[in-house]
């Protein structure tokens, strides 16, 4: 690394720590918040000790939360029979883009992996079996990421809540709108032929 200044090399130290940001990165974000006023970087850093201070997670859903209840936990008009499980925090804003589900979420905060140690007592699946237990589910959407370890969890949670009497989907995964069919690879295809509607 070239030699800088010590509280730049520092902040550049830091600033690589975030995920997808290499050396060359975080130079650039370094120089940028150094040419930048004062107060552009405490409005940062208070921005920053603002997530770390001010939120915490909805004893529900365990969703990011600002206050007791997250919005989604909150929000009379939603849906409260019909329960789409997540992995992480972040996978809500995707569903939420769509305009199109009116229910309510559950977070694992993670998936079964256990070749890194994760095993079911490491998510957040008591609460929700407890939630489901509590009687008001109807329908459980098993949205987990397409990976080996998202399939995992969403076979291992079909298996604890159909038992319960309750209905259990998954999501549909296949092949991307503007794609072409001769660029997926064979699960993807599949998944795309197992996920046919009718028309």
């Amino acid at each position: 690394m070239p030699d800088f200044a010590e509280p730049l090399a520092r902040l550049i130290t830091e600033l690589k720590h975030l995920p997808g940001v290499g050396q060359k990165s975080a130079q650039r974000l370094a120089f940028h918040l150094m040419r930048g006023t004062r107060e552009d970087a405490e409005r940062l850093a208070q921005a920053i000790l603002d997530v770390k201070d001010k939120l915490g997670l909805c004893p529900v859903c365990n969703n990011i939360s600002e206050g007791e209840l997250c919005l989604f936990c909150r929000d009379t008009t939603r849906d409260q029979k019909v329960l789409c499980v997540v992995e992480e925090p972040h996978n809500i804003i995707g569903i939420e883009t769509t305009r199109q589900f009116a229910g309510v979420y559950h977070v694992l905060h993670g998936a079964l992996s256990p070749l890194r140690g994760i095993g079911p007592e490491q998510l957040k699946i008591k609460n929700l079996i407890e939630r489901i237990g509590a009687g008001q589910i109807a329908e459980v959407i098993l949205a987990t990421n397409p990976t080996a370890e998202g399939e995992a969890t969403a076979v291992y949670l079909s298996k604890l809540i159909k038992p319960l009497g309750i209905r259990v989907t998954r999501i549909a995964m296949g092949i991307p709108v503007g794609s072409d069919i001769e660029f997926a690879d064979e699960v993807t295809i599949w998944k795309a032929m197992e996920g046919r509607r009718e028309m």
